[in-house]
């Protein structure tokens, strides 16, 4: 048994230097793209900066459905609710999602989480899955000639799984000042030119709309997890990673819950916006 185990342990370590080794070279040889379009960025963040803030990130399967900033921000009258023919069915899994998963499952899961778990193991938590999803994004950076960006996320997977101790720590961003370049199935879709399609909401799933509905199911394909570990473990992961994700977010939801009229417009428009912004960038 232990001759098999040093046997897989010598792989993973093999696997690991070259992983390593890759993610230097193109992070080194993305620089070049990466310098030449930083006048195009710094632009492009000027011109966001003057949108104010509206409703960030929904949540992940049936964490909270949404975190805002103070200040909301309305469609334009017809933009977003013609995205939305389904509204009636969305609003009741909407409704479902928020008053029966997250009122009696989620929310107390995440308070006893949260009572048990340092804030700083939390953070770590969500780091050590945050860095799991790097095939997602390196392919996806890679699809839409993003080459810089998926040197990046390389770099970044090949320091946080080593000097960050397998990815509880952010090193990358918090030593080196490498950010993550965050791309998914949904966004390559986009920038081929496929519409969004309409927005769609599901029990246990964040908000949607069928393009990236069919994205998501491309993204968790790409899980490493999933092919190394046996089903009940990548289920058991996930609940872990969600309830987590919950408990980090407690206070911010209950001030969204507060204050905000309409939660299920003001979730569908931001989530709209955010996605549109997104595939422009």
């Amino acid at each position: 048994m232990f001759r098999r185990y040093r046997r897989w342990l010598t792989k993973i370590g093999t696997v690991g230097a070259l992983v390593a080794m890759v993610g230097f070279l193109a992070f080194c040889a993305g620089s070049v793209q990466a310098q030449e379009v930083t006048e195009s960025e710094e632009s492009t963040a000027t011109e966001e900066a003057s949108v104010p803030e509206s409703i960030v990130a929904a949540t992940s399967d049936v964490s909270p459905e949404v975190a805002v900033e103070p200040t909301l921000t309305a469609a334009a009258p017809g933009d977003d609710f013609d995205q939305d023919p389904w509204e009636g069915f969305n609003e009741k899994m909407f409704n479902f999602n928020r008053d029966v998963l997250d009122r009696f499952l989620l929310k107390p899961l995440a308070t006893g989480w949260d009572f048990i778990m340092p804030d700083v193991v939390q953070r770590g938590i969500r780091n050590m899955f945050d860095n799991l999803w790097v095939v997602r994004r390196v392919v996806n950076n890679t699809l839409q000639a993003k080459f810089a960006g998926a040197g990046t996320e390389l770099a970044r997977f090949t320091i946080n799984s080593t000097i960050g101790l397998a990815g509880f720590f952010d090193i990358a961003k918090d030593g080196f000042g490498i950010e993550q370049k965050d791309e998914d199935t949904g966004q390559t879709f986009g920038t081929w030119g496929m519409g969004p399609g309409p927005y769609l909401v599901l029990p246990f799933l964040p908000p949607l709309d069928v393009r990236d509905g069919i994205g998501f199911l491309f993204d968790g394909a790409m899980f490493p997890g999933s092919y190394f570990i046996p089903f009940y473990a990548t289920v058991a992961g996930k609940c872990t990673e969600t309830v987590n994700e919950r408990s980090l977010n407690l206070d911010r939801f209950e001030r969204v819950a507060e204050t905000t009229v309409d939660l299920y417009g003001a979730v569908r428009n931001a989530y709209l916006q955010r996605r549109a912004a997104a595939i422009k960038q």
